[in-house]
C-alpha cells in the first residue's frame, strides 16, 4: 500500500500522526515506530530511543561517524546532528517511500551530514568500508519483529568489521519476559564484541513484561561509570546490566550461528504480556 500521511478511512501501511504539541509519530504496520519533535530534535519520547541516546552521550566528545540500520522518522540521526554537529551519518532504510514522506513532511535541518540509502541492513553494512564507523546502531523492525538476519553471527561480524577499534555497536531488541531471545543475541554478539551492557525499563530487565532492551557492545571496555550516572539521571526509570551480569545472561543463550530467529512477536495492542 502506498505510504502516505494518515488521513481518510483507509489505514495505510505506514503514515504520520501529528499531535497537539507539533510532534509527529511514524506508524508502520499499525504500530508506532518513532517520534520526532521538529522544533526540538533533542526531545526523545520513546524510552528505547532514550536508552540508545544514553550510550551515545558517554562516548568521546565531538562528531561521531554513525551508521543507523533502520530509519523511520530519522529521530536519532536528528538528535546526533543536534548534539554532535557535523557528525557524518549513514542511514540504511529500505523503505524509500517512507523516507520520502518523512523528509517531505518533517524536513531535516540545513547543512546536515545525514545520508539515507535505500538498502536493507545486511546489504548496506556489507558495502561499508573497514573501520569506517564509530557507532553502528541496529534499530530495524519488520511487522513488529527484529529480522533474523540482523542478529545472526554473520551480520554481527560485518558490523564488527565496519567498527573502528574502539567503536560501539547497539541493537534495539524486544523480548518476552523470559529474555531468552535477548540471551541468544548477547551470546552471538559476544563472539565478536566481548564487552556488553544492557539497558531497559526495570520491569523488562527483571523479566516482568514484554519490552525493549538496548544491547551495547564493544571490543574495549564500555564507559560504565559515566553510563551509570546518565541512567541514574534518566527521567524514566531505567536499569543497566553490565559486566558479569550481562555476560551471565548471554551465557544462558545459544548463539545464532547455525540458525537464526526473528524477535518474538509483540503482544496485541494494549497488551503487556506479563508474568
Amino acid at each position: 500500500m502506498e505510504v502516505t500521511a494518515c488521513s481518510g478511512p483507509a489505514a495505510p501501511r505506514a503514515c504520520l500522526e501529528w499531535d497537539e504539541r507539533g510532534g509527529v509519530t511514524v506508524v508502520a504496520d499499525g504500530a508506532p515506530q518513532s517520534h520526532v519533535q521538529p522544533d526540538d530534535p533533542t526531545v526523545l519520547v520513546f524510552e528505547y530511543v532514550q536508552h540508545l541516546a544514553a550510550v551515545l552521550r558517554v562516548l568521546p566528545p565531538g562528531p561521531l561517524a554513525v551508521t543507523h540500520v533502520g530509519g523511520a522518522g530519522l529521530t536519532l540521526p536528528r538528535w546526533v546532528e543536534s548534539t554532535r554537529p557535523g557528525s557524518p551519518q549513514i542511514v540504511l532504510e529500505p523503505d524509500a517511500a517512507l523516507t520520502e514522506i518523512v523528509r517531505r513532511e518533517v524536513p531535516l535541518p540545513r547543512r546536515h551530514r545525514i545520508r539515507v540509502r535505500a538498502q536493507d541492513g545486511v546489504t548496506g553494512v556489507s558495502a561499508l568500508g573497514d573501520s569506517s564507523a564509530d557507532v553502528v546502531i541496529t534499530d530495524a523492525y519488520a511487522v513488529g519483529r527484529v529480522p533474523a538476519e540482523l542478529t545472526h553471527t554473520a551480520y554481527v561480524g560485518q558490523v564488527t568489521r565496519v567498527l573502528r577499534p574502539a567503536g560501539t555497536a547497539m541493537w534495539n531488541l524486544a523480548d518476552e519476559p523470559d529474555l531468552r531471545y535477548v540471551a541468544r543475541v548477547v551470546a552471538t554478539v559476544r563472539l565478536h564484541l566481548a564487552e556488553v551492557a544492557l539497558l531497559g525499563a526495570h520491569e523488562v530487565l527483571k523479566g516482568r513484561r514484554f519490552g525493549n532492551v538496548v544491547l551495547a557492545a564493544s571490543r574495549v571496555p564500555l564507559p560504565l561509570g559515566a553510563l551509570r550516572r546518565v541512567v541514574a539521571a534518566s527521567a524514566a526509570p531505567t536499569g543497566l546490566r553490565a559486566g558479569a551480569q550481562a555476560q551471565r545472561l548471554g551465557g544462558g543463550g545459544r548463539p545464532f550461528v547455525d540458525d537464526s530467529s526473528a524477535s518474538p512477536p509483540p503482544p496485541e495492542a494494549g497488551g503487556w504480556r506479563v508474568r
